[in-house]
C-alpha cells in the first residue's frame, strides 16, 4: 500500500533559474519559421552558429511573471510584424508550458535579414 504524498504546497519548491527560462525563450525564437540562425564570425574565423538571444528579468509573484528582450536576425523577405506575433506568442506558450511562467513583456530588437541562402562567392581561377 503507498503512503499518501503531501499537497505540493507542503513538499517543497521548485525555483528555476533565469538562464532556464532565457535557453526556453531562445529556443522558442528560434523554432518559428522565419527566423533565422547565422553563422559567428570572429576575426573572420567561422566560430559557429548563434541564433535568437535573450535576456531574462523575473519579477515577483505566483506564477511569476517574465519580462525579455530578444534580439533575432530574420530571414529575408519576410513580413517582421507577422514573424514578431508567432515569436511572442511561441515564447509566451512555452514559458507557460514548460516552466509555469507568465510572460509579461517582451521587447523584440530586429538585428538582421537574411537571405536563407549563403551566396556562392566567385573564386580566382
Amino acid at each position: 500500500m503507498r503512503t499518501p504524498q503531501a499537497e505540493p504546497a507542503d513538499r517543497g519548491s521548485l525555483d528555476i533559474h533565469p538562464a532556464v527560462l532565457r535557453k526556453i525563450v531562445e529556443h522558442a525564437a528560434d523554432s518559428v519559421p522565419g527566423t533565422l540562425r547565422h553563422e559567428r564570425r570572429l576575426a573572420g574565423i567561422d566560430v559557429g552558429e548563434a541564433g535568437a538571444s535573450a535576456r531574462v528579468t523575473v519579477g515577483p509573484g505566483e506564477p511569476a511573471p517574465v519580462d525579455v528582450r530578444l534580439e533575432l536576425t530574420l530571414r529575408y523577405p519576410v513580413t517582421i510584424g507577422n514573424v514578431i506575433e508567432a515569436v511572442r506568442a511561441a515564447v509566451a506558450d512555452d514559458l507557460a508550458r514548460l516552466a509555469g511562467h507568465r510572460m509579461r513583456a517582451l521587447a523584440v530588437t530586429v538585428s538582421g535579414l537574411r537571405s536563407a541562402t549563403v551566396p556562392t562567392r566567385a573564386r580566382v581561377q
